[in-house]
C-alpha cells in the first residue's frame, strides 16, 4: 500500500466512523486526514523527482567513467594533448593531417619541437604581465590582432608592432 493509499485508508475510515465533520471533534478529523492527503502527494511527488535525478546522475556518472577510461587509455599509450601542437602519423605522407595521432617519435624531430617550446617559454618570459583590463584591436592595413592595456587606450594610439601602421583609438568624449 503506498502512503497515498494509507492516507485515503484512513479518511475513509474517519467518515466510516461516523463522525460528524460540523461538529469539533470532526473538524479536527477532517483537517487531519486532509492534511494527510496533502503530505502524501507531495511525498510521492518527491520521490518521483528523486527517482528522475537518480536515473540522470547515473546516466552523467556512465558518461563520466567512459571520459575517464578514454583520457587514462590515452595517457597510457604515452602520448600527451597540446592544443598548439599538431597530432599525426610520422608515417603520414601528409604532415596537415592533423586528425592522426602520432605512433612513435623520430629523435631529429623531438629535438626540433623541444628547441621551438623552449623559445616559446622564452618569449613567454619576455612579455610582461599587466593588471587590469586588456583591449583588442585589428590593424586595418595588415589584420595583425593587437592586445593593449588601458593606459595605452587613454593615450589614442598605438603602433601595429607588425606593419608600424599607427592606429588611433576616438573615445567617444565630448568636452
Amino acid at each position: 500500500m503506498t502512503i497515498v493509499e494509507k492516507a485515503a485508508y484512513l479518511k475513509g475510515l474517519t467518515a466510516g466512523l461516523g463522525i460528524e465533520l460540523d461538529s469539533r471533534d470532526g473538524k479536527l478529523w477532517g483537517a487531519l486526514t486532509d492534511l494527510l492527503s496533502d503530505m502524501a502527494h507531495e511525498i510521492e511527488d518527491l520521490q518521483s523527482s528523486q527517482l528522475d535525478f537518480a536515473d540522470t546522475l547515473d546516466e552523467v556518472c556512465d558518461d563520466l567513467t567512459y571520459l575517464e577510461e578514454m583520457a587514462d587509455a590515452f595517457d597510457a599509450s604515452d602520448h600527451s594533448w597540446d592544443e598548439d601542437e599538431e597530432y599525426y602519423d610520422e608515417d603520414d605522407e601528409d604532415p596537415d593531417n592533423i586528425y592522426d595521432l602520432p605512433f612513435g617519435g623520430d629523435d631529429e624531430a623531438d629535438e626540433e619541437d623541444e628547441e621551438e617550446d623552449e623559445d616559446e617559454e622564452d618569449q613567454e618570459d619576455e612579455e610582461v604581465e599587466i593588471d587590469g583590463v586588456l583591449y583588442d584591436a585589428t590593424c586595418p592595413s595588415c589584420g595583425e590582432e593587437i592586445t593593449f592595456d588601458e593606459e595605452t587606450l587613454e593615450k589614442g594610439s598605438i603602433r601595429c608592432p607588425n606593419c608600424g601602421e599607427e592606429l588611433e583609438f576616438d573615445l567617444g568624449e565630448d568636452e
